[in-house]
């Protein structure tokens, strides 16, 4: 989910993970039960990304959350980067590679 994060910058490559972790806070429920996750980065740079993932269990309680650290030095500049819109709906920048 961290590299769907960076994807949302507009990185069309998501460079290589440098670091991982996850800690379980609670259970997330039983086979069949839905679940809600949330990833958004938290800071990018020149060589690294950092992103941060939260899953909520069916009573909507924190049961998990991870961190993703990304080398993304080599990767921007890709010719299939894009600008994004503030709402992250339109390509503003760059081929719209959405095909139906």
């Amino acid at each position: 989910m961290g590299s769907l994060a960076v994807a949302t910058k507009g990185q069309f490559l998501t460079g290589v993970s440098v670091d991982i972790g996850t800690s379980f806070v609670k259970p997330g429920g039983r086979v069949g039960d839905e679940m809600r996750m949330s990833a958004v980065v938290v800071g990018i740079g020149k060589s690294l990304a950092y992103t941060r993932v939260e899953f909520f269990n069916a009573a909507g309680q924190l049961a998990a959350y991870g961190h993703h650290t990304k080398y993304v030095g080599k990767s921007a500049g890709h010719e299939n980067d894009v600008k994004f819109s503030e709402d992250g709906e339109t390509v503003l920048e760059g081929k719209d590679l959405d095909v139906d």
